[in-house]
C-alpha cells in the first residue's frame, strides 16, 4: 500500500512539458477494499476552421490517467496527490465493510451501522453559471461520502471541449468524495464517459453501508441505431436487474438510478418512456426503496405502492414547467434547480431536496428493512 502511495505522489515525473490536469482527480469504483483515482490531462489542442473562412473552433486533446488501489481498509478516509501539485490533491472515504466483504475468521463483533451521507443531482450539461451556483450551495451543506449523478453531465459527451468545463465546476466537490454516475442521453454513449469514470458496462451496481444501488442505462436510443439491438439490450439489462435485486433483498435500502423517469409532470414528456414505466412492477416485486432520476429539469417526487420516485434534474440545464403532475401519486413537483441529500442512520434515511439558494423544497423519511 505504501509503495502504491509513493508511486502516486511521484507521478509528476511522468508529466510531459505543457500537460496540465483539466479533469479530476476523482475517486471512482470505490468499495471497502479498492478504489480507482482518475484524472484527465490536456496534452495539446487543435483548432478547426472552414477553408472558406469563418469562426474557428478549438478543442483540447485529452488523455485519461488512472491508478487503482487495493488492500484498503473499510470506513477510512484516504488522501492522495496524483501530480505533486495542488491541482492533483484529493481524498475519498471507503464504505464500511458488509458481511460478504469481511472474512468470517476476521469479522469483528456486530456493531451499529455508521451513519452516512450522500447527494444526488443531475442534468448539469448547460447554463454553466447556474451549475456553478448549485455546486456552491451543495458544498455549503458539507462534503458527502459519495455522489450519485443522474446523467447528462455535459451537453455532448463526444465533445472534448465540454469535459474540462464540467470538471472545473465540479472539481472542489469531486476531489473530496466518491463519484457514481449513470448515462444520460446527452452523453450519447460516448467513450469519454466510460474512460473518464472507469465504467466498464452501461449498467452496474454497488453497495454503501446498508444500501444497494442499481445504476442502469435508460438511454436505449444511443445504444444502437438498430431497434433489434435496442430491444436485445433492454431485455438483457432487465434480466440483470431482476437477478441483482433478487440477490440483494437483505439490504436495508435498495435504490434504482436511471436518467429517464417512469413518471413525469412535464406534459410533453408524459408517456414518453414506456420501457421505464414498464419497470415499475419489477421495482415493486423486489421492494425497491426509491428510484432516482433526472432528464426532466426540475424537482419531482411521487409515491406509488410504497416506492418513492425522485426526479432531480435541476443541476443547470434549462428548467421545464411542471404542467400536469400525475394524479394520486404526486407528493411534490417544482420547477427549480435542485439537489437531494440523504442522511442515513441505521434503517432511517432523512431526505431533503434543496434549491440553488439553499432553501428546502421537500423533506421526508425513507424507512429501510431487509426483504427475505
Amino acid at each position: 500500500m505504501r509503495r502504491l502511495l509513493l508511486l502516486l505522489f511521484t507521478s509528476a515525473a511522468a508529466f510531459a512539458a505543457g500537460q496540465k490536469i483539466v479533469g479530476g482527480p476523482v475517486a471512482v469504483n470505490v468499495t471497502a477494499r479498492t478504489a480507482t483515482v482518475v484524472w484527465i490531462v490536456q496534452t495539446d489542442e487543435a483548432t478547426l476552421r472552414p477553408a472558406t473562412g469563418g469562426a474557428a473552433k478549438t478543442a483540447p486533446s485529452l488523455h485519461m490517467e488512472k491508478t487503482t488501489f487495493t488492500g484498503l481498509q473499510p470506513a477510512t478516509r484516504y488522501e492522495y496527490n496524483v501530480s505533486g501539485q495542488e491541482a492533483g490533491k484529493g481524498s475519498f472515504l471507503t464504505p464500511p465493510a458488509t458481511p460478504a466483504q469481511t472474512p468470517a475468521a476476521t469479522a469483528p463483533a456486530p456493531t451499529a451501522a455508521k451513519p452516512y451521507y450522500f447527494v444526488v443531482y443531475g442534468d448539469t450539461r448547460t447554463r454553466h453559471d447556474v451549475h456553478r451556483r448549485v455546486m456552491a450551495t451543495l458544498l455549503k451543506h458539507g462534503i458527502p461520502d459519495f455522489v450519485v449523478h443522474t446523467g447528462d453531465l455535459v451537453e455532448n459527451g463526444n465533445d472534448s471541449a465540454q469535459w474540462p468545463i464540467f470538471f472545473d465546476i465540479e472539481g472542489e466537490l469531486l476531489r473530496q468524495t466518491a463519484f457514481f454516475p449513470v448515462l444520460g442521453n446527452h452523453e450519447r454513449n460516448s467513450r469519454n464517459y466510460y474512460e473518464f469514470f472507469q465504467v466498464e458496462t452501461p449498467y452496474y451496481s454497488f453497495n454503501w453501508g446498508t444500501a444497494h444501488f442499481l445504476m442502469i442505462n435508460s438511454d436505449v436510443a444511443n445504444v444502437s441505431a438498430s431497434p433489434g439491438v435496442q430491444e436485445s439490450f433492454w431485455a438483457e439489462q432487465t434480466r440483470w436487474m431482476e437477478e441483482d435485486l433478487g440477490k440483494n433483498q437483505a439490504a436495508d435500502f435498495r435504490f434504482v438510478v436511471a436518467h429517464h423517469p417512469p413518471f413525469s409532470a412535464v406534459k410533453r414528456r408524459q408517456d414518453s418512456q414506456p420501457k421505464m414505466t414498464a419497470l415499475v412492477p419489477l421495482l415493486e416485486k423486489y421492494h425497491v426503496t426509491a428510484g432516482l432520476f433526472g432528464h426532466d429539469h426540475n424537482y419531482q417526487h411521487y409515491l406509488k405502492n410504497g416506492i418513492h420516485y425522485i426526479g432531480t434534474g435541476g443541476g443547470g440545464a434549462p428548467l421545464y414547467d411542471v404542467d400536469i403532475p400525475a394524479p394520486g401519486i404526486t407528493v411534490k413537483v417544482m420547477s427549480t434547480e435542485n439537489f437531494v441529500t440523504f442522511n442515513v442512520d441505521g434503517k432511517v434515511a432523512r431526505v431533503e431536496a434543496i434549491d440553488a439558494e439553499g432553501k428546502t423544497i421537500d423533506q421526508f423519511e425513507l424507512h429501510g428493512g431487509a426483504q427475505r
